[in-house]
């Protein structure tokens, strides 16, 4: 019996120590909060060439935002590029399988930066994994249809639901562009159900836009932010069908294990809206945005 609990003992302290050690280990992998970022003296910001928050030329709405927020907190700015289907695994250590709003944590994977921000849209299954900060950008998804289409656009009824509801029939039998693992995943919308043919599409969010106008696709889904872009690039080219989603916002996404990281965001944030850096920033890469989302941006 004696030789029994002094096995049982043996194993809990052994279960216990593996527990502890792999606790330790996963912390290390998983984030680096404000003192590590402090003492590193530099902010790795992990982000994707998209629209204009990361243009890929050096500059963009978040590339700026984070390079304030750098010098606030007296680091050096990196950028370390990743993609679609990496970049939440770039910051939490794991790689991530996600369908719709379900998501599963699988085997670890190395950690490449210290947040998340390039127009980074608020989902679901993206809150179960990371930390969004204070919104930074407003967004919704639209359907998008060359401006020669047939397709006319819904008139506005003034409920949400009702609008979405019209603008989906739009897409029945029709091709309709989509992208797996982004704010484009068309089983976010349940696109399935509408009777199109839905495009898994392979290149980047960028190329959405100009496949369509090509001839690739009669529609595409896109976000706010993309489809201003497009407007602006391609003018005369594209139309606005109607909302496929109700209002989104973007925010930057934190490691979990990074909440004082999280928080001197937050801080910042609300200082450059209060000095006018934000509002500058977002003037310069978006300036139809105060026309479209006002409420968003009233006191920013």
């Amino acid at each position: 019996m004696k030789q029994l609990l002094h096995r049982m003992k043996c194993g809990t302290w052994f279960l216990l120590a593996a527990a502890v050690l792999a606790t330790l280990a996963q912390g290390s992998a998983w984030c680096a909060d404000l003192a590590q970022v402090r003492k590193s003296g530099v902010l790795r910001h992990v982000g994707i060439p998209y629209a204009n928050f990361v243009t890929g030329a050096g500059d963009g709405m978040d590339v700026e935002l984070m390079q304030l927020f750098a010098r606030h907190l007296g680091v050096r700015y990196e950028y370390v590029k990743s993609d679609w289907g990496t970049v939440v695994q770039d910051v939490v250590g794991k790689k991530v399988q996600a369908k719709g709003d379900e998501v599963a944590l699988l085997e670890d994977a190395p950690v490449k930066g210290d947040l998340i921000a390039n127009g980074f849209t608020v989902l679901p299954w993206r809150q179960k994994v990371v930390s969004f900060s204070a919104p930074t950008f407003p967004s919704q998804i639209w359907l998008v249809a060359r401006v020669d289409s047939p397709v006319r656009p819904i008139k506005p009824s003034g409920n949400i639901d009702t609008d979405i509801t019209r603008t989906k029939a739009l897409m029945k039998s029709k091709n309709v562009l989509a992208l797996k693992k982004t704010c484009l995943d068309p089983d976010l919308y349940n696109l399935g159900e509408t009777g199109a043919n839905v495009i898994n599409y392979h290149g980047s969010l960028n190329e959405m836009a100009p496949a369509v106008i090509s001839g690739k696709a009669e529609m595409t889904i896109l976000d706010v932010p993309d489809a201003l872009v497009a407007l602006e690039k391609w003018p005369g080219k594209i139309k606005i069908l109607g909302p496929v989603s109700r209002k989104q916002e973007m925010a930057v996404a934190f490691p979990k294990g990074s909440p004082q990281l999280h928080d001197a965001f937050n801080s910042f944030l609300k200082q450059a809206q209060r000095d006018g850096s934000y509002r500058k920033i977002v003037k310069k890469y978006y300036p139809t945005a105060f026309a479209f989302f006002p409420d968003f941006f009233k006191g920013k």
